[in-house]
């Protein structure tokens, strides 16, 4: 009987050998990921690694061989792999140990990979639910207050205060489905799952799978041998096949029922919204404009109020309009970037099984649009009366970009100085840069070049002398609308943005982008209506400086998104250390930086769209 089977990089095939990959190891409690040749495991002698994509790279990710080699259908129990030893004379033996403890205190994790599947730890909690996840500990700590951290709870015979507990033993099942005779009789691997052990072998010449744990002593004093083994067995399954293989992921992540509430949460207050929309543009608007275009003698024309009132000033070029254009420009970019990703993950093309296709499919979008940044961002400066095109078009290139790669850079360095696995080489970051040099940046130029010949057409003429605007009550003031235009469209996404976050910081993997899309779509709504309906408010209170508030009203979610985050650090996480925090607030800054460009330029465009036509439509002398 032929069995077969995929190799990590999906293109090698291998017959009965199975292969075992390991990825780096992170933790909960750190924002800094290490290569897992970091810490003194058993290593391949060969390391061979699979070729990875940028998404990968930017991650971190260090995929590589191991001395774990398994052969289809073959039972096999206490396999040694290999024996590490501890001399407290030896220094570098001595400083393996002490990393390795603090990876333990840190509870890092290890990811393994088996047939480019993750290798899943279930283990039951106290409530009788299962809990499973895509990686296990390296061990766990017992502190000297006696406090068992998570591990540790699964067996009762780590008790020992200030004592380490090494899992150095898993039991690995892996499930095949085997193909009918008629398509070959092929046998296909569809689920891998582990549980690690803990044993001290004080014989290594007779090895057995029984025995007090791995004990490591906080102050340790004499010479220690650690041995590393496996045990491996093979379950049919008739019933998961090939195609449904990843299905035994979503077992750790049973959040179904809370994402339809967040579904249903979101779809209420866009409802919600298009009703208070309706009212004004089917009601209340339709009244103004035919009451305006009815006005036909110069004495009720010198009676004209609200939004009429200001139609000689509504499309006054505001102040930093450069700025603006700059912001607009790039938030198309992200925008658009956004939707084409998360529409190819929707179908499939970006699911968790191709490693990094996620992120390398937003970058290579990101650098391929810079022609319609450069468009919208040179047109609407045109449309504000600017003259100098060229630096608009520098600071589209260079400025939202550039705050990114500074913040990047500075993370990079403290990567670098902690030995991660996370710190971008050298090359890599020459590279990222002669893609943005060499292929953005013209795409951008190339795009304002055009935008600049062109402007948004206005419906009506602007006055030579500004209109005073009358003292506004607080609810028409501008901060008031800011802050209160945010709060629905983060009320669509929050939590949503609680299972990114999880996916990010405490290592889960994030699958249901249909979801994703969904409340995505969602939030494009909430930010139009919520924009649209204070933009008219506030014409109605004859202030006609709508520029930068309608930007501001949607983008002040991003506000909201990092509030959120920072709730998430201190309620959520238990990362520990100066600089794992300053990565955490450097990489949300990324996030926020790109939210608020995205949703401000949403506002900012149904906003644009909604006054254009409503002064369209009425009569002006």
């Amino acid at each position: 009987m032929r069995q077969r089977m995929k190799s990590t990089d999906d293109s090698t095939w291998h017959t009965s050998s199975i292969a075992l990959f390991v990825n780096r190891l992170d933790s909960v409690e750190s924002v800094l990921p290490y290569e897992y040749n970091t810490f003194d495991f058993c290593q391949d002698s060969e390391k061979k690694s699979p070729s990875e994509n940028l998404g990968q790279v930017l991650f971190g990710e260090q995929i590589t061989s191991s001395p774990y080699q398994f052969s289809f259908n073959k039972t096999e129990t206490c396999v040694k792999v290999c024996v590490k030893s501890y001399d407290i004379a030896n220094e570098d033996q001595m400083k393996k140990l002490a990393f390795l403890k603090k990876g333990i205190e840190l509870s890092y994790q290890h990811h393994w990979i088996i047939d480019n599947m993750p290798v899943i730890w279930c283990r039951d909690m106290e409530d009788g639910q299962k809990y499973c996840t895509p990686g296990f500990p390296i061990g766990c700590f017992i502190t000297e207050g006696g406090l068992s951290k998570d591990a540790c709870v699964i067996n009762s015979e780590f008790n020992k205060n200030n004592s380490f507990y090494l899992f150095n033993h898993v039991d690995i099942t892996l499930t095949y489905h085997r193909e009918s005779e008629r398509n070959g009789g092929i046998a296909r691997l569809v689920t891998a799952r582990l549980d690690p052990k803990s044993y001290n072998r004080s014989d290594e010449n007779h090895i057995t799978c029984d025995g007090p744990p791995m004990e490591i002593p906080g102050e340790y004093t004499d010479k220690l041998n650690i041995t590393y083994t496996y045990s491996v067995k093979f379950e049919e399954n008739k019933r998961v096949k090939w195609a449904s293989r990843w299905d035994y992921i979503l077992e750790s992540m049973p959040h179904t029922n809370i994402q339809w509430f967040s579904i249903m949460n979101s779809f209420f207050i866009v409802l919600f919204l298009s009703g208070m929309v309706a009212t004004v543009i089917l009601r209340t608007l339709y009244r103004d404009i035919i009451r305006y275009n009815q006005m036909t003698s110069s004495e009720e024309a010198q009676d004209e109020f609200g939004w009429k009132l200001v139609h000689g000033d509504v499309f006054r070029p505001p102040r930093y309009g450069m700025l603006l254009s700059v912001f607009l420009g790039q938030g198309i970019q992200v925008l658009i970037m956004t939707f084409i990703t998360l529409f190819l993950a929707c179908l499939g093309f970006l699911s968790a099984s191709k490693r990094g296709a996620l992120m390398t499919c937003a970058i290579v979008l990101w650098v391929l649009l810079g022609t319609p940044a450069g468009y919208v961002s040179a047109k609407m400066y045109k449309t504000f009366k600017g003259v100098n095109w060229n630096t608009n078009f520098l600071l589209t290139a260079l400025l939202c970009p550039g705050i990114v790669v500074i913040d990047l850079f500075t993370m990079n360095i403290i990567l670098w100085v902690e030995g991660s696995s996370a710190a971008i080489s050298f090359g890599t970051l020459i590279s990222i840069l002669a893609v943005w040099f060499g292929i953005s940046v013209p795409l951008t130029f190339f795009g304002a070049y055009f935008g600049s010949k062109k402007k948004f057409g206005s419906p009506v003429h602007i006055n030579q002398i500004p209109r005073h605007v009358p003292l506004q009550t607080f609810s028409t003031k501008a901060l008031f609308g800011i802050i209160l235009g945010g709060i629905l469209p983060f009320g669509c996404i929050f939590i949503q943005l609680f299972f990114i976050l999880n996916s990010i910081w405490s290592h889960q993997i994030y699958f249901m982008f249909g979801f994703l899309f969904l409340v995505f779509i969602i939030l494009l709504i909430t930010c139009s209506e919520a924009t649209v309906l204070l933009c008219y408010f506030h014409l109605c209170a004859e202030d006609y400086h709508w520029w930068w508030r309608a930007f501001f009203t949607s983008s002040f979610t991003a506000v909201y998104f990092f509030m959120y985050a920072i709730y998430y650090f201190f309620t959520k996480l238990q990362i520990t250390g100066m600089a794992s925090t300053v990565l955490y607030f450097g990489y949300t800054m990324i996030m926020v930086l790109i939210f608020f460009l995205f949703t401000g330029t949403i506002g900012f465009f149904s906003c644009f769209w909604f006054v254009t036509k409503i002064y369209s439509v009425v009569k002006v002398d």
